[in-house]
């Protein structure tokens, strides 16, 4: 059975996609810790355990993310875009990209932002545009 992000990566279930390319896929985390929060997934591997993710899938994930972390940072007002694996929500892959003004802003304990659906399509289309100027 798909993971909920392979059938968001699918256009099952819709999403605020910041980037695309054909193995890997980039959207806004929908419980975000910060503004500009976005997830990074490969498509096609629905492995829950990045290390367990074969070297070339794993590289390109590396590779696609750090573009996305890019974008991030030119569309999103922060001093640096912080990363994290970490997994243990949703069998799939996925790498964490949340913009930071303190090593604060990186806890996962903390509540959530509740941002409206006009919030999520500007900001996803700030960091696509980002993204695509790369």
């Amino acid at each position: 059975m798909a993971t909920i992000f392979t059938k968001i990566a699918n256009g099952e279930i819709p999403s605020y996609k910041v980037a695309e390319n054909d193995e890997f896929y980039a959207f806004l985390d929908i419980n975000p810790l910060t503004k500009g929060h976005t997830l990074v997934i490969p498509k096609h591997v629905e492995d829950d355990y990045i290390f367990h993710l074969d070297e070339e899938t794993y590289m390109g994930l590396c590779a696609f993310a750090r573009k996305v972390a890019q974008a991030v940072g030119k569309a999103i007002p922060c001093k640096r875009v912080g990363v994290a694996v970490l997994g243990m929500e949703v069998p799939h892959t996925h790498i964490h990209l949340v913009p930071l003004q303190t090593e604060g802003d990186l806890d996962f304990r903390k509540p959530k932002l509740e941002l409206s659906q006009e919030e999520f399509v500007a900001i996803a289309a700030s960091i696509r545009a980002a993204f695509e100027q790369n």
